[in-house]
């Protein structure tokens, strides 16, 4: 039977473009290529609609391919979207997406899609008309005041005391874009002084589109965010269990990076109320979503007091589908999958347009497909390192690009002490190891030496500590599982960074001149530290730990006062020694390198730093940072950096995969005149996050995410029996040997 196509429309013209793309990239990877055939649309912020490369889909930001689409990218416009799709499942936000204008232009073309419809999206992303509309049926909401922008400041902030007055409203405050959402331009403003820099955030947070700003007062109690899904057959909404939110104390509200930075928020699903407390959440929510008439799928966000009233803060007729969201945390409680809410939206949709006869047919054609003879992979993540969090990112990644049609995937969480737990869905879309750590059963403790009778393969999602030294490299042996990634040895060297220098140093591979100093020297030696640092090539120079990565306790320093500053932090975090880095100028790139014996590297990206080192945020947060793939410089050095990078995974020993993060110096930046380019680290078990560098660089070659997972797990089973097959031969009795 002929797949289903589905279209997925992801930027728009929006200030929320970045979340939008990172929706839409989760919708790609989870939709299933057995039952659809999938079509990333991307909008840009022009209006102009692209087939999406799945080359550019694993990009972290929108500018690391938006200057190629016009090339690259074939340009398609809205009525050809007829003969491209049969439904369209939309992943953008905001202005032009969820505000009635998309869903009009799609109503006159015929196109089914996802969500509300005209009315209900025009409705909902006009909140001060919203609220009107929930008073009037006792819906209980903030008070609030409309600001336009005004033509002139002089004498706005007098009138605008009169206004606040009037509208009752007193400090603190929250003033917020009138028709945004993500948190996105959202500001607490706790006196006059800070109302004006709020409200031009608000007002410009989307620079070509000025808009009104809202001005609310701001409601105290649990904050909380609930998404329904509809029952398409028995007409009825299926509440999922709210989340609680609890922000950051220092910001006072849930923004931006609490929202989309791994580690960084408190979330509890279900919400820490009582049982009765949490039904009227739900109930309060399916009445809005009536009210309004919301359809498919509804977001929530209010407020329960501590009398016990729900207030109203934010109706939404889509919600935010990035791999954490609330979405898929919520419905994780279900026990439902992402693949499975994606295709309970997509049903629910068929349904009420007549379409479903088809799909459950295909349905039926699935189950009796499936194959049966799956490989059981166990995905390690968590760990005991500074890089937890970023691990459980890799975790729950490699967990759902594992192909479901190819493998029975086991979630082990690694707790800080190295012990391993079965959890379940519900745990795995949580934000924090924290938070799993805490809500783990420990009955579902899993001893290591039970693994080989559990797994056929053990997918390491660990970065740093024992997880990427050796150490648990050397258990897996020591059981005889297959794993991904080098092995032993060469894990233990890379986690070392100044031992890994010294070995690349000697086959001729340029590395940064380097210093490690313990803590037992600095202590006792300080002032002749700094000076063996000043003289061996001054400043700036680059301090970091030779045993971590992800940009953990990494500093760029220009004087003897900032040595002294990060060598007393990095060292009093536990660690026993400190590596000091001339700095290097050229460009900085990243590479991954994929094969065992006959490795290969694949397009390098230029890493974009904004103070100069690359950090957390900027490798991590959706829209921060930016990758240049590939990297904007001649083939011929192109070339000269794969091989260095090739020569180094070489000389290291290391097999299955690795990500080699090095400087491009041309001849003049380049101390010995010539080309040249100088390694700076090897990572092992590099981050396998959505929109981490190594799908991009794979994506340009013409693998895709999954392939390249399958490849992994490949590479990992044919470095296993090479190694098993090696063993047999040596243990193998000699021909005399043998007695006759």
């Amino acid at each position: 039977m002929q797949k289903i196509r589905v279209g997925v429309l992801m930027g728009g013209m929006s200030a929320e473009q970045e979340v939008s793309f990172n929706s839409g990239r989760t919708i790609c990877d989870h939709l299933d290529t057995n039952r659809y055939t999938v079509i990333p649309i991307f909008q840009r912020y022009d209006g102009a609609l692209f087939i999406l490369p799945y080359k550019f889909l694993h990009r972290g930001k929108i500018s690391d391919f938006i200057d190629r689409l016009e090339s690259e990218a074939e340009l398609i416009n809205w009525d050809a979207l007829r003969s491209l799709v049969d439904f369209l499942y939309l992943a953008v936000h905001g202005t032009y997406a969820e505000d009635g204008t998309l869903q009009g232009m799609l109503e006159l073309l015929g196109i089914p899609y996802l969500g509300s419809r005209v009315y209900a999206s025009a409705v909902c992303m006009d909140k001060s008309y919203t609220k009107k509309i929930l008073c009037m049926h006792g819906i209980v909401v903030p008070r609030d005041l409309t600001v336009p922008v005004p033509s002139a400041m002089d004498g706005f902030l007098d009138t605008l005391k009169i206004q606040l007055q009037e509208a009752a409203l007193d400090y603190p405050l929250i003033v917020k874009p009138y028709g945004e959402g993500s948190s996105i331009g959202v500001s607490l403003v706790h006196d006059a002084t800070a109302l004006i820099p709020a409200l031009k955030k608000a007002w410009y947070v989307n620079t070509c589109k000025p808009q009104p700003a809202l001005v609310e007062a701001c409601i105290t109690g649990m904050e909380f965010s609930c998404i329904l899904l509809r029952d398409y057959r028995n007409n009825c909404w299926l509440p999922l269990p709210p989340t609680e939110v609890v922000p950051e104390p220092q910001i006072g509200f849930f923004d931006y990076e609490q929202k989309y930075m791994p580690g960084r928020s408190h979330k509890f699903t279900p919400a820490r109320c009582p049982e009765e407390e949490i039904k009227k959440i739900q109930e309060t929510c399916m009445h809005v979503s009536d009210i309004l008439e919301i359809r498919t799928i509804s977001r929530i966000d209010g407020f329960l007091q501590r009398d016990g009233t729900v207030v109203i803060i934010d109706p939404n007729t889509l919600s935010g589908m990035g791999p954490a969201s609330f979405l898929f945390r919520e419905a994780a409680e279900c026990n439902m999958s992402h693949t499975d809410v994606i295709n309970y939206l997509i049903e629910a949709e068929l349904y009420q347009y007549g379409m479903s006869v088809g799909f459950e047919r295909m349905q039926a054609t699935e189950k009796g497909s499936m194959s049966t003879h799956k490989k059981r992979v166990a995905v390690l993540f968590g760990g005991d390192s500074n890089e937890r969090e970023i691990s459980l990112e890799s975790g729950r990644n490699i967990v759902y690009k594992l192909s479901p049609h190819h493998y029975t995937v086991m979630p082990l969480f690694v707790t800080d002490t190295m012990e391993l737990y079965h959890i379940n869905q519900s745990l795995i879309v949580r934000n924090s190891t924290h938070e799993i750590n805490s809500l783990r059963d420990r009955a579902e403790k899993i001893e290591w030496s039970a693994l080989p009778t559990l797994v056929d393969f053990v997918f390491i999602g660990l970065h740093g500590g024992k997880g990427e030294n050796g150490a648990v490299q050397g258990a897996l042996e020591m059981l005889k599982l297959p794993y991904n990634g080098s092995g032993i040895i060469a894990s233990a060297l890379c986690m070392d960074k100044y031992k890994t220098n010294e070995l690349l140093h000697s086959h001729n591979i340029p590395t940064p001149r380097n210093i490690l100093i313990s803590k037992s020297q600095w202590e006792q030696e300080a002032q002749q530290v700094i000076t063996h640092i000043t003289n061996s090539f001054g400043f700036p120079c680059i301090i970091k730990p030779p045993d971590d990565g992800c940009s953990v306790l990494v500093s760029r320093v220009s004087t003897t006062e900032e040595v002294v500053a990060a060598l007393d932090a990095l060292l009093s975090t536990g660690k026993l020694y400190a590596l000091v880095e001339e700095f290097i100028q050229g460009m900085e790139l990243t590479i991954g390198v994929i094969g065992n014996e006959r490795p290969y590297a694949l397009p390098p990206s230029q890493a974009v730093a904004a103070q100069g080192i690359l950090s957390l945020v900027e490798k991590f947060l959706p829209g921060a940072g930016q990758n240049i793939t590939p990297a904007p410089l001649p083939a011929e050095a192109l070339l000269l950096a794969q091989e260095t990078v090739v020569a180094a995974y070489k000389a290291t020993g290391c097999s299955g995969y690795a990500r080699i993060d090095c400087f491009y110096q041309d001849a003049k930046q380049s101390p010995t005149g010539k080309p040249r380019t100088v390694i700076l680290e090897i990572n092992t078990l590099p981050a396998l996050t959505p929109a981490t560098c190594l799908f991009h660089q794979a994506a340009e070659v013409g693998i895709k995410p999954m392939e390249l997972i399958d490849t992994i797990v490949e590479l990992g089973f044919e470095k296993h029996a090479t190694s098993a097959q090696h063993s047999e031969q040596q243990n193998a009795p000699h021909v005399g040997d043998l007695s006759l």
